[in-house]
């Protein structure tokens, strides 16, 4: 059996990644579970950027296939801030702080449109790669609604499914969700051993 490291420690990534990508012929590893606790830096300019350092880092250091994601938030009033950002948009790291911060910005402002964006890159130990990008529009409510999900979720207003990302159980999130229709488009570049295909 062929091992593949998500690199990441987010859980709930790691749940996402793997209701998409069901493998028989693949083991998925977390960082933790490997025993991989460097600190990776993401100094990228875009997603795409950060999502291949990640992964390239990760599969050179390891020998192991490695597949890597950067997604985040887009709002097009705040000309697309958060954007790369958005997991430390107030500084802190905390969702919370980034959710508050998110909509004082937007504070009378009619335009709440957005959409979200995942890049994902699947790595190899020669330095081969993959990669892809996937997004969901949706607009910014004011009020928290859903204990669901993660991130800015729960002000996330989906008009298709009347409701948040964080109130749709994941089997629903995952049906269009950013991050689902990026690891499509890598699930249907790779065969059932994670190879690429030519």
């Amino acid at each position: 059996m062929k091992t593949v490291v998500i690199a990441t420690n987010n859980k709930n990534k790691v749940r996402e990644f793997k209701s998409i990508l069901d493998n028989d012929n693949i083991e998925f590893k977390t960082l933790k579970e490997i025993g991989y606790d460097k600190d990776i830096v993401e100094d990228g300019n875009s997603f795409k950027e950060n999502a291949m350092i990640k992964a390239m880092t990760v599969a050179k250091e390891l020998g192991h296939i490695a597949i890597s994601d950067d997604s985040g938030l887009c709002v097009d009033a705040l000309g697309g801030a958060p954007g790369i950002f958005s997991a430390r948009y107030a500084g802190t790291g905390n969702d919370e702080d980034n959710n508050a911060l998110l909509i004082k910005n937007l504070k009378g402002i009619e335009n709440r449109k957005a959409h979200y964006v995942c890049a994902i890159c699947v790595a190899y130990p020669d330095g081969t790669y993959i990669t892809e990008e996937g997004t969901v529009e949706g607009e910014i409510i004011d009020d928290r609604r859903g204990t669901g999900g993660f991130g800015y979720d729960p002000y996330f207003y989906i008009p298709e499914f009347k409701a948040t990302f964080a109130e749709v159980p994941l089997e629903k999130k995952n049906t269009i969700s950013h991050r689902q229709r990026a690891l499509k488009k890598i699930k249907e570049r790779l065969d059932e051993n994670f190879n690429i295909i030519r």
